[in-house]
């Protein structure tokens, strides 16, 4: 489990979004990949989060992809963890 202290408080924040299921598929990927991730994964989902939660829940639900391929790979890596 990532570090409390390594997340920014801005992106805690922003993972709060309209439904808890979201929330907690968000939330996931910041809590256990962000420390370890590169700069280009970390943009990814701090721009990820700026999308709006029908978008997120249609990537995080295969109803739709994201056209931005850095996004893509983390919504991959969100579904392959939770069989979304």
């Amino acid at each position: 489990m990532g570090t409390p202290d390594a997340i920014p408080g801005h992106l805690r924040w922003r993972c709060r979004r309209g439904t808890r299921e979201l929330d907690r598929l968000v939330s996931w990927w910041l809590t256990e990949r962000w420390e370890n991730a590169d700069g280009e994964a970390r943009a990814a989902f701090a721009n990820m989060l700026e999308c709006a939660d029908p978008d997120l829940w249609n990537w995080l639900t295969g109803l739709e992809a994201p056209s931005d391929p850095a996004i893509a790979r983390i919504v991959d890596e969100i579904r392959a963890f939770h069989r979304v």
